[in-house]
């Protein structure tokens, strides 16, 4: 199984170092391909940006592949739960997709095509944060999965 994490926009310096980090310690455990997909700034509307990354957004993903889309009305899953789900993706053999939408959110069309919504919580993250943040998680459920002294859990 390999994930790829399909985003709108680039990481800045700053964030692009701690994402790299990241994606070098997952790499022992899955394979993790970024994509990033270029902003829509000048489409016009909102509606316009973000028709015009959903379609940026499904290009970049193969037809085939599952996606798991971010967004705030998602699962709520814990660490400990997304370890379940990344195990139960794992014993499926298929790859998955994961989108996180640019700063207008995600067009109808990608939300359509999402088999599951996943929600980081309540709190509003800028795009390239919540990217980090989804690395980290994948990071920590793998660490779970493979009973790694990094998660600490619940005491």
């Amino acid at each position: 199984m390999q994930l790829s994490l399909v985003a709108v926009g680039k990481l800045r310096p700053t964030l692009r170092e701690v994402g790299d980090d990241y994606l070098a310690r997952l790499d022992r455990f899955v394979r993790v391909i970024e994509r990033e997909v270029r902003e829509a700034g000048r489409a016009g509307t909102e509606a316009q940006q973000r028709e015009v990354e959903g379609v940026r957004l499904i290009e970049a993903i193969d037809p085939q592949t599952p996606i798991v889309l971010l967004d705030l009305a998602g699962a709520k899953w814990s660490s400990e739960q997304l370890a379940v789900e990344l195990d139960r993706w794992r014993l499926e053999g298929r790859d998955r997709a994961i989108v996180i939408g640019g700063a207008t959110g995600v067009s109808v069309a990608v939300r359509e095509r999402a088999q599951v919504t996943w929600s980081l919580g309540p709190l509003t993250l800028p795009h390239e944060l919540a990217r980090v943040v989804v690395l980290e998680q994948l990071y920590r459920a793998s660490t779970i999965l493979q009973g790694t002294p990094y998660h600490k859990g619940a005491r």
